[in-house]
């Protein structure tokens, strides 16, 4: 999933969970349109024919927790997965002459982490590929000491973002740096 679709399904559930919110706190003072605050929020008709059908209606009950339970599991696996769409495998482009270039997609993944973790005050960094190998979108995350000067940090993301893609030979779609400074003294 895009970041994009992420954003529109978390703020679907979002607005489901405040009108259900809404509507239940609306129905309990009585707002709603024929409704008495003293009263049950569910009528006697209902609750006899759900005791009429006594143990269907429990069977119901679980087998429709069961089912919201594993929706909820699945969007979170949805959401700690690594992006579906990480380039693997090669970076295959052809040659002036006849002949292609070929690099493996997670060595240049190791090297980009490695070059950018040889800055000062970057203590670690984290770097997925996706999209399409000619241009492929580039997210970074490093984790940088308290006292790291972010001008300096900003330098040396780019110089390091340059040398990928003069070694690729593929120049960033996008580029999403985020910097994490580490608790400590300033």
């Amino acid at each position: 999933m895009t970041d994009a679709a992420h954003r529109l399904l978390w703020t679907i559930v979002a607005l489901l969970l405040v009108a259900g919110g809404t509507v239940t706190l609306a129905a309990s003072f009585g707002m709603l349109p024929g409704g008495d605050p003293s009263a049950a929020l569910l009528s006697a008709g209902l609750l006899s024919r759900w005791r009429l059908a006594t143990p269907w209606t429990t069977l119901a009950a679980a087998v429709t927790g069961a089912l919201l339970a594993l929706t909820g599991h699945q969007l979170l696996g949805w959401e700690l997965r690594r992006p579906v769409s990480a380039v693997r495998g090669t970076l295959s482009h052809p040659g002036r002459r006849p002949g292609r270039t070929r690099l493996a997609a997670d060595v240049l993944v190791h090297a980009l982490e490695r070059d950018l973790t040889g800055g000062p005050g970057v203590r670690r960094a984290r770097v997925v590929l996706t999209g399409a190998p000619p241009r492929p979108d580039v997210w970074i995350r490093v984790d940088l000491t308290a006292d790291t000067p972010a001008a300096g940090v900003r330098e040396h993301v780019r110089a390091a973002v340059r040398r990928f893609a003069t070694t690729a030979g593929c120049q960033p779609a996008h580029l999403d740096v985020t910097a994490r400074i580490e608790p400590g003294r300033p």
